[in-house]
Protein backbone atom coordinates (compact mmCIF):
# COMPACT_ATOMS: atom_id res chain seq x y z
CA UNK A 1 0.00 0.00 0.00
CA UNK A 2 1.30 3.10 -1.06
CA UNK A 3 -0.10 7.11 -0.17
CA UNK A 4 -0.60 8.64 -3.64
CA UNK A 5 -0.35 11.92 -3.39
CA UNK A 6 -0.28 15.28 -6.71
CA UNK A 7 2.73 17.60 -6.01
CA UNK A 8 1.97 20.88 -8.24
CA UNK A 9 4.22 23.82 -8.76
CA UNK A 10 1.35 26.41 -9.36
CA UNK A 11 2.75 27.47 -12.86
CA UNK A 12 0.64 30.42 -14.21
CA UNK A 13 1.48 33.00 -17.26
CA UNK A 14 -1.23 35.16 -19.16
CA UNK A 15 -0.18 33.20 -22.42
CA UNK A 16 -4.13 32.26 -24.36
CA UNK A 17 -2.74 28.36 -24.03
CA UNK A 18 -3.18 28.24 -20.11
CA UNK A 19 -5.92 27.61 -18.23
CA UNK A 20 -4.16 29.29 -15.09
CA UNK A 21 -3.53 32.94 -16.44
CA UNK A 22 -2.76 34.43 -13.04
CA UNK A 23 -1.40 34.56 -9.43
CA UNK A 24 -5.11 34.05 -8.35
CA UNK A 25 -6.18 31.27 -10.86
CA UNK A 26 -2.89 29.53 -9.69
CA UNK A 27 -3.94 29.49 -6.21
CA UNK A 28 -7.87 29.13 -6.21
CA UNK A 29 -7.06 26.26 -8.63
CA UNK A 30 -4.76 24.52 -6.08
CA UNK A 31 -7.28 24.63 -3.59
CA UNK A 32 -10.21 23.35 -5.97
CA UNK A 33 -7.52 20.81 -7.15
CA UNK A 34 -7.35 19.42 -3.32
CA UNK A 35 -10.30 19.32 -2.45
CA UNK A 36 -11.21 16.83 -6.01
CA UNK A 37 -8.32 14.64 -5.06
CA UNK A 38 -9.69 14.26 -1.78
CA UNK A 39 -12.98 13.60 -3.34
CA UNK A 40 -11.40 11.26 -5.59
CA UNK A 41 -9.03 8.78 -2.77
CA UNK A 42 -6.02 10.39 -3.38
CA UNK A 43 -4.04 11.11 -0.34
CA UNK A 44 -2.04 13.90 -0.58
CA UNK A 45 -2.38 17.72 -1.69
CA UNK A 46 1.63 19.47 -1.77
CA UNK A 47 3.27 22.39 -3.55
CA UNK A 48 6.08 23.46 -4.45
CA UNK A 49 7.35 26.94 -3.65
CA UNK A 50 9.69 28.92 -5.69
CA UNK A 51 10.67 32.82 -5.43
CA UNK A 52 10.64 35.55 -7.65
CA UNK A 53 8.59 33.53 -10.54
CA UNK A 54 4.66 33.14 -11.66
CA UNK A 55 4.45 30.00 -9.34
CA UNK A 56 3.60 29.73 -5.88
CA UNK A 57 5.43 31.61 -3.44
CA UNK A 58 4.11 32.12 -0.13
CA UNK A 59 2.44 28.52 1.21
CA UNK A 60 0.99 29.02 4.38
CA UNK A 61 -1.95 30.95 3.57
CA UNK A 62 -2.82 28.31 0.89
CA UNK A 63 -1.86 25.46 2.90
CA UNK A 64 -4.38 26.83 5.80
CA UNK A 65 -6.98 27.47 2.91
CA UNK A 66 -6.51 23.92 2.01
CA UNK A 67 -7.18 22.77 5.35
CA UNK A 68 -9.67 24.44 5.80
CA UNK A 69 -11.70 23.13 2.38
CA UNK A 70 -10.73 19.75 3.32
CA UNK A 71 -11.00 17.02 6.10
CA UNK A 72 -8.96 14.54 5.29
CA UNK A 73 -6.13 14.96 2.61
CA UNK A 74 -2.33 15.04 3.64
CA UNK A 75 -1.38 18.86 2.66
CA UNK A 76 1.93 19.58 2.58
CA UNK A 77 5.23 21.27 0.24
CA UNK A 78 7.67 20.01 -1.82
CA UNK A 79 9.74 21.84 -1.16
CA UNK A 80 10.44 25.70 1.06
CA UNK A 81 13.41 26.53 0.32
CA UNK A 82 14.79 27.71 3.35
CA UNK A 83 17.72 29.35 2.53
CA UNK A 84 14.68 32.24 1.85
CA UNK A 85 13.08 31.57 5.28
CA UNK A 86 12.79 32.96 8.88
CA UNK A 87 12.79 29.75 11.14
CA UNK A 88 10.64 31.25 14.18
CA UNK A 89 8.38 32.98 11.67
CA UNK A 90 8.25 29.71 9.80
CA UNK A 91 7.22 27.81 13.34
CA UNK A 92 4.07 30.27 13.78
CA UNK A 93 2.32 30.11 10.27
CA UNK A 94 3.49 26.54 10.25
CA UNK A 95 1.53 25.94 13.29
CA UNK A 96 -1.58 27.99 12.51
CA UNK A 97 -2.03 26.09 9.31
CA UNK A 98 -1.20 22.76 11.25
CA UNK A 99 -3.92 23.61 14.10
CA UNK A 100 -6.72 24.63 10.98
CA UNK A 101 -6.19 21.50 8.80
CA UNK A 102 -6.34 19.24 12.19
CA UNK A 103 -2.79 18.06 12.05
CA UNK A 104 -2.52 17.38 8.54
CA UNK A 105 0.34 19.30 7.56
CA UNK A 106 3.31 17.10 5.96
CA UNK A 107 6.25 19.99 5.68
CA UNK A 108 8.91 19.57 3.53
CA UNK A 109 11.81 21.44 3.32
CA UNK A 110 15.20 21.57 2.02
CA UNK A 111 18.48 24.04 0.81
CA UNK A 112 16.71 24.76 -2.24
CA UNK A 113 17.85 24.67 -6.03
CA UNK A 114 18.67 27.44 -7.92
CA UNK A 115 15.84 30.23 -8.38
CA UNK A 116 15.21 33.27 -10.82
CA UNK A 117 17.36 35.76 -9.46
CA UNK A 118 20.99 35.68 -8.02
CA UNK A 119 21.16 35.29 -4.37
CA UNK A 120 17.68 35.91 -3.88
CA UNK A 121 17.62 35.23 -0.05
CA UNK A 122 19.47 37.96 -0.12
CA UNK A 123 16.58 40.44 -0.64
CA UNK A 124 14.56 38.36 2.23
CA UNK A 125 17.60 39.51 4.54
CA UNK A 126 19.67 36.32 4.73
CA UNK A 127 23.39 36.43 4.53
CA UNK A 128 25.63 33.70 5.16
CA UNK A 129 27.29 34.17 8.36
CA UNK A 130 31.26 34.16 8.00
CA UNK A 131 32.95 31.07 6.25
CA UNK A 132 29.43 29.37 6.05
CA UNK A 133 27.95 28.84 2.23
CA UNK A 134 24.28 29.55 1.54
CA UNK A 135 23.64 25.50 2.19
CA UNK A 136 25.15 25.42 5.57
CA UNK A 137 22.64 28.59 6.34
CA UNK A 138 19.50 26.82 5.34
CA UNK A 139 20.82 23.59 7.37
CA UNK A 140 21.46 26.26 10.29
CA UNK A 141 17.63 27.55 9.51
CA UNK A 142 16.09 24.66 9.63
CA UNK A 143 17.86 23.21 12.85
CA UNK A 144 16.56 26.08 14.44
CA UNK A 145 12.74 25.18 13.07
CA UNK A 146 13.34 21.90 14.54
CA UNK A 147 14.28 22.96 17.42
CA UNK A 148 10.84 25.94 18.05
CA UNK A 149 8.98 22.65 16.55
CA UNK A 150 9.37 20.75 19.78
CA UNK A 151 7.05 23.27 22.01
CA UNK A 152 9.52 24.05 24.72
CA UNK A 153 9.97 27.44 26.37
CA UNK A 154 13.20 29.40 25.51
CA UNK A 155 11.97 33.22 25.59
CA UNK A 156 12.53 35.33 28.84
CA UNK A 157 9.15 36.70 30.00
CA UNK A 158 7.91 40.50 29.92
CA UNK A 159 7.78 41.12 34.59
CA UNK A 160 4.72 43.45 33.16
CA UNK A 161 3.49 41.78 30.28
CA UNK A 162 0.25 43.00 28.72
CA UNK A 163 -1.24 39.82 29.26
CA UNK A 164 -1.27 37.09 31.93
CA UNK A 165 1.86 34.49 31.38
CA UNK A 166 1.77 30.68 31.92
CA UNK A 167 5.06 30.07 34.06
CA UNK A 168 8.11 29.67 32.65
CA UNK A 169 9.95 30.42 29.98
CA UNK A 170 7.59 31.24 26.77
CA UNK A 171 7.21 29.18 23.48
CA UNK A 172 6.22 30.08 19.91
CA UNK A 173 2.62 29.90 19.50
CA UNK A 174 0.40 28.58 18.32
CA UNK A 175 2.07 25.37 18.91
CA UNK A 176 0.79 21.77 17.12
CA UNK A 177 1.30 18.77 18.96
CA UNK A 178 2.95 16.25 16.40
CA UNK A 179 4.30 18.88 13.99
CA UNK A 180 7.49 18.21 14.58
CA UNK A 181 7.39 14.91 13.33
CA UNK A 182 5.89 15.54 10.04
CA UNK A 183 8.93 17.67 8.78
CA UNK A 184 10.40 16.10 5.64
CA UNK A 185 13.93 16.97 4.28
CA UNK A 186 14.24 17.55 0.05
CA UNK A 187 17.35 15.85 -0.05
CA UNK A 188 19.72 15.34 -3.66
CA UNK A 189 22.85 13.51 -2.34
CA UNK A 190 22.97 10.58 0.01
CA UNK A 191 25.22 12.59 2.40
CA UNK A 192 21.81 15.26 3.09
CA UNK A 193 19.98 11.95 3.39
CA UNK A 194 22.31 10.45 6.43
CA UNK A 195 22.25 14.33 8.00
CA UNK A 196 18.29 14.12 7.51
CA UNK A 197 17.97 11.32 9.17
CA UNK A 198 20.42 11.99 11.90
CA UNK A 199 17.75 15.00 12.92
CA UNK A 200 14.28 13.05 12.65
CA UNK A 201 13.43 14.26 9.44
CA UNK A 202 11.35 12.14 6.55
CA UNK A 203 13.01 12.35 3.28
CA UNK A 204 11.76 14.10 0.11
CA UNK A 205 13.30 12.51 -2.86
CA UNK A 206 12.43 14.56 -5.90
CA UNK A 207 12.65 13.67 -9.60
CA UNK A 208 16.40 14.79 -9.36
CA UNK A 209 19.54 13.97 -7.24
CA UNK A 210 23.33 14.30 -7.74
CA UNK A 211 24.26 11.85 -9.82
CA UNK A 212 26.85 9.89 -7.78
CA UNK A 213 27.48 6.27 -9.15
CA UNK A 214 26.45 7.00 -12.66
CA UNK A 215 23.79 3.97 -12.12
CA UNK A 216 19.91 4.50 -13.60
CA UNK A 217 17.85 7.49 -12.10
CA UNK A 218 15.83 5.17 -9.95
CA UNK A 219 18.61 2.81 -8.81
CA UNK A 220 20.42 5.53 -7.06
CA UNK A 221 17.37 7.13 -6.10
CA UNK A 222 16.38 3.62 -4.09
CA UNK A 223 20.10 3.44 -2.84
CA UNK A 224 19.53 7.58 -1.31
CA UNK A 225 16.39 5.92 0.53
CA UNK A 226 18.00 2.59 1.86
CA UNK A 227 21.08 4.97 3.16
CA UNK A 228 18.45 7.18 5.05
CA UNK A 229 16.67 4.57 6.76
CA UNK A 230 20.15 2.97 7.95
CA UNK A 231 20.75 6.33 9.33
CA UNK A 232 17.59 6.42 10.59
CA UNK A 233 17.80 2.95 12.50
CA UNK A 234 21.41 3.65 13.67
CA UNK A 235 20.62 7.46 15.28
CA UNK A 236 17.73 5.61 17.33
CA UNK A 237 14.77 7.10 16.54
CA UNK A 238 11.51 5.75 18.04
CA UNK A 239 9.31 6.33 14.96
CA UNK A 240 9.08 4.91 11.20
CA UNK A 241 10.54 7.05 9.06
CA UNK A 242 8.35 8.43 6.13
CA UNK A 243 9.90 8.55 2.51
CA UNK A 244 8.11 10.08 -0.50
CA UNK A 245 9.23 10.16 -4.29
CA UNK A 246 7.81 12.35 -7.03
CA UNK A 247 7.37 11.28 -10.85
CA UNK A 248 5.78 12.48 -13.79
CA UNK A 249 3.70 9.14 -14.60
CA UNK A 250 0.36 9.78 -17.07
CA UNK A 251 -2.04 7.06 -17.97
CA UNK A 252 -3.47 7.33 -21.24
CA UNK A 253 -6.55 6.34 -21.71
CA UNK A 254 -8.24 9.04 -23.62
CA UNK A 255 -7.84 11.13 -26.76
CA UNK A 256 -6.50 14.23 -24.38
CA UNK A 257 -3.94 12.26 -23.21
CA UNK A 258 -2.59 11.09 -25.95
CA UNK A 259 -2.30 14.49 -27.62
CA UNK A 260 -0.79 15.80 -24.33
CA UNK A 261 1.72 13.11 -22.93
CA UNK A 262 1.53 10.53 -26.06
CA UNK A 263 5.01 12.02 -27.68
CA UNK A 264 7.21 9.23 -26.93
CA UNK A 265 10.01 11.18 -25.73
CA UNK A 266 10.19 10.63 -22.02
CA UNK A 267 11.63 7.33 -21.40
CA UNK A 268 15.52 8.30 -20.58
CA UNK A 269 16.85 9.64 -17.58
CA UNK A 270 18.72 13.01 -18.44
CA UNK A 271 22.43 14.38 -17.44
CA UNK A 272 22.73 18.12 -16.00
CA UNK A 273 24.10 20.70 -14.07
CA UNK A 274 21.84 22.20 -11.53
CA UNK A 275 24.75 24.48 -11.01
CA UNK A 276 28.22 24.82 -12.38
CA UNK A 277 29.92 21.89 -9.54
CA UNK A 278 27.11 19.59 -9.29
CA UNK A 279 26.45 17.05 -11.67
CA UNK A 280 22.85 16.28 -11.33
CA UNK A 281 20.68 13.43 -12.80
CA UNK A 282 17.10 14.15 -13.95
CA UNK A 283 14.96 11.13 -13.99
CA UNK A 284 12.36 9.94 -16.41
CA UNK A 285 8.77 10.60 -16.84
CA UNK A 286 6.04 7.82 -17.60
CA UNK A 287 3.42 8.07 -20.00
CA UNK A 288 1.56 5.22 -21.54
CA UNK A 289 -1.65 2.68 -21.80
CA UNK A 290 -2.21 1.21 -18.48
CA UNK A 291 -1.11 -2.46 -19.33
CA UNK A 292 2.12 -0.74 -20.26
CA UNK A 293 2.76 1.97 -17.53
CA UNK A 294 2.10 -0.66 -14.58
CA UNK A 295 5.07 -2.67 -16.33
CA UNK A 296 7.27 0.05 -16.52
CA UNK A 297 6.53 1.53 -12.85
CA UNK A 298 7.28 -1.95 -11.57
CA UNK A 299 10.65 -1.85 -12.29
CA UNK A 300 11.19 1.47 -10.83
CA UNK A 301 13.20 0.22 -7.83
CA UNK A 302 12.66 3.83 -6.09
CA UNK A 303 8.83 3.68 -6.15
CA UNK A 304 8.91 0.27 -4.60
CA UNK A 305 11.29 1.30 -1.78
CA UNK A 306 9.46 4.96 -0.97
CA UNK A 307 5.71 4.75 1.17
CA UNK A 308 4.18 7.89 -0.49
CA UNK A 309 4.34 8.86 -4.24
CA UNK A 310 3.84 12.30 -5.46
CA UNK A 311 2.67 12.67 -8.84
CA UNK A 312 3.91 15.62 -10.92
CA UNK A 313 0.80 17.51 -12.60
CA UNK A 314 0.42 20.03 -15.47
CA UNK A 315 -1.27 22.51 -13.37
CA UNK A 316 -1.57 24.69 -16.61
CA UNK A 317 -3.97 22.44 -18.13
CA UNK A 318 -7.00 23.09 -15.82
CA UNK A 319 -8.25 21.26 -12.51
CA UNK A 320 -10.57 19.04 -14.54
CA UNK A 321 -7.93 17.69 -16.46
CA UNK A 322 -5.70 17.46 -13.72
CA UNK A 323 -8.24 15.69 -11.80
CA UNK A 324 -8.23 13.08 -14.32
CA UNK A 325 -4.59 12.57 -14.64
CA UNK A 326 -4.78 11.76 -10.70
CA UNK A 327 -8.06 9.65 -11.36
CA UNK A 328 -6.73 7.45 -14.24
CA UNK A 329 -3.63 6.60 -11.95
CA UNK A 330 -5.97 5.78 -8.98
CA UNK A 331 -8.01 3.38 -11.13
CA UNK A 332 -5.90 1.87 -13.69
CA UNK A 333 -2.28 1.28 -12.07
CA UNK A 334 -2.28 1.71 -8.77
CA UNK A 335 -4.31 -1.46 -8.03
CA UNK A 336 -2.49 -3.56 -10.52
CA UNK A 337 0.87 -2.67 -8.34
CA UNK A 338 -0.84 -3.52 -4.84
CA UNK A 339 -0.64 0.72 -3.72
CA UNK A 340 -4.17 0.07 -3.64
Amino acid sequence: MKKIGFLSFGHWTPSPQSLTRSASDALLQSIDLAVAAEELGADGAYFRVHHFARQLGSPFPLLAAVGAKTSRIEIGTAVIDMRYENPLYMAEDAGAADIIAGGRLQLGISRGSPEQVIDGWRHFGYVPGEGETESQMARRHAEVLLDVLRGEGFAQPNPRPMFPNPPGLLRLEPHSEGLRDRIWWGASSNATATWAAKLGMNLQSSTLKDDETGLPFHVQQADQIRVFREAWKAAGHKREPRVSVSRSIFALVDDRDRAYFGYGNQDDDKIGFIDEKTRAIFGRSYAAEPDRLIEQLAKDEAIAEADTLLLTVPNQLGVDYNAHVIEAILTHVAPALGWR
